[in-house]
């Protein structure tokens, strides 16, 4: 009996095309292969760029001012190594003070409020009814829009002539000095920071809220918890990472803020310098032919020790709460 051909084994040709499918596929393979064997560094080499960045941008300048930190260096003298002087000159400097003193303020006043009232927002822009999308944009412009533009509108808005002022003696209250008193100066520029961050912070939250299961409001509905009720035991504890991030985030922006105080109070740091923040008095004191870059820096060395205290402090605190 005769042997079957090949056309009659396999008349659709696949046996004969499958030593072609596997040459094809297993030419990209082989091509990996290769560029695997004579680049054993490829991954370093994609991450070169942002190292790159970040060195040159985050890390140079940050080891830098740790070390001119401990040095006489000015701006155009180069600097001589001189210990601790820099922060024992800080200990007696009493304008270090009133910035150190001035920047916690704007913590224990700024923080409470991005904390609490973006989520207050955030609830009620969460509510699927007709417009509400306007007001989510509108509420996230400020954001957006450029803090020197905002900070400017501010003084024209609270200056001695200006519109709140015009009002207030129009209802027969009187001027207020808004830009002229010490407290009332840092107030106003904690307004402002407050108004700017709403939106930024009221996204955080909204995404967070759209995390909470529905099922435990609706539990909680059904036990007889009212909205008051079921946002104490229901939306805060699902959002307290967020609250934490969200304390952790504006802590560190308020104590480092500058360009609302400036703008406010103008380079001399308001009336008699009684507003200057820590960061407006580094640049301040580090800037000009004559700045002194090293003090500058041992001032930008406390900023940042007292910075990562309040990340560590607001984590403890979570932590604690977890336990």
């Amino acid at each position: 009996m005769n042997s079957p051909t090949a056309s009659t084994a396999d008349p659709s040709g696949t046996l004969a095309a499958a030593p072609a499918a596997r040459s094809t596929r297993s030419g990209p393979l082989r091509a990996g292969r290769r560029i695997r064997r004579h680049l054993p560094s490829s991954p370093w080499l994609f991450a070169a760029p942002g190292l790159l960045v970040v060195g040159v941008f985050s890390l140079y300048p940050f080891v830098s001012t740790v070390v001119n930190s401990f040095t006489d260096r000015r701006t155009l003298v180069p600097g001589h190594y001189v210990g601790l002087a820099n922060f024992r000159e800080l200990w007696h400097d009493d304008m270090f003070w009133t910035g150190l003193r001035n920047s916690t303020l704007y913590v224990l006043g700024v923080v409470p409020a991005l904390v609490i009232l973006p989520l207050l927002l955030a609830l009620l822009v969460q509510r699927h009814i007709p417009g509400i999308a306007f007001f989510r944009a509108a509420f996230y412009t400020p954001v957006v829009a450029s803090i020197v533009v905002v900070g400017l509108i501010w003084v024209w808005m609270l200056d001695d002539r200006g519109l709140i002022n015009s009002v207030l003696e129009a209802v027969g209250v009187g001027k207020v000095g808004f830009l002229s008193d010490q407290w009332l100066l840092l107030c106003s520029a904690m307004a402002v920071t407050v108004w700017k961050g709403l939106g930024y912070y009221m996204i955080i939250y909204l995404a967070a809220l759209a995390n909470v299961p529905r099922e435990l409001h609706e539990a909680a509905a059904v036990d007889g918890a009212g909205a008051v009720r079921r946002f104490f035991t229901v939306t805060v504890p699902a959002l307290r990472s967020t609250m934490v991030l969200v304390a952790a985030l504006s802590s560190v922006s308020a104590f480092k803020v500058f360009s609302e105080v400036y703008l406010m109070a103008g380079p001399s740091g308001g009336p008699a310098g009684e507003d200057t923040t820590l960061v407006m008095l580094v640049q301040r004191v580090g800037t000009g032919l004559t700045g002194r870059v090293g003090y500058a820096s041992a001032i930008s060395v406390v900023v940042f020790v007292v910075t990562v205290v309040l990340m560590l402090l607001v984590l403890r605190a979570d932590r604690r709460e977890d336990a």
